[in-house]
């Protein structure tokens, strides 16, 4: 079962999951927006708490823009492999073209970071996510919505490892266009 529209999700226990949200091409809060519509609109999820929205430079390759970024959480009875490839099927709609190369510019890219307390290393799906402890980017956003989470293999917070690798400058609170802003209203 993939998650795609008029699909029907497993119906399993609800779990809390961690979701990151980027974007550095076209109209980057734009993309942040649509894609927790999207995920509001999916069945088997409920979106919780998203994140205040961040501007980042990036990491890939030259010459690229800086990224927009955030973290919802969300509740859901997806399995981890039919919220993937949930995630997959937003970016492609948002203009995701994974064609390009690893970490280049991208109108959007979602990753799943934690799906409760689950551990699983599989080809094409890490939880936790394999990087997660080394990204600001990632870690700052988290903060807002689930400081006291403990990661279920280094077994600190997302408090503690975020101080490891906090940086003032690197990370920097973005002012929300009005018109795109993400809706904080956790959806029913």
């Amino acid at each position: 079962m993939t998650g795609a529209p008029g699909s029907h999700p497993s119906q399993g226990p609800a779990v809390d999951a961690y979701v990151s949200l980027g974007s550095n091409l076209g109209d980057r809060e734009a993309h942040l927006a649509a894609a927790i519509e999207a995920l509001r609109a999916r069945p088997g999820i409920r979106v919780t708490s998203p994140s205040k929205i961040y501007e980042t430079a990036p990491l890939g390759p030259p010459p690229q823009g800086p990224y927009l970024n955030a973290v919802v959480r969300l509740r859901t009875q997806l399995s981890p492999h039919e919220l993937l490839a949930c995630l997959l099927e937003i970016e492609v709609a948002q203009g995701r073209q994974r064609s390009a190369g690893r970490w280049t510019a991208r109108t959007l890219d979602l990753d799943l970071l934690f799906y409760g307390s689950l551990v699983l290393d599989e080809p094409g799906l890490c939880v936790p996510h394999p990087q997660l402890h080394e990204r600001a980017f990632v870690l700052v956003p988290l903060c807002d919505v689930a400081p006291r989470l403990v990661h279920p293999l280094l077994g600190k917070t997302v408090e503690e490892l975020a101080q490891n690798v906090r940086d003032p400058g690197a990370v920097v609170a973005f002012r929300v266009n009005s018109s795109a802003r993400i809706p904080e209203k956790a959806n029913q």
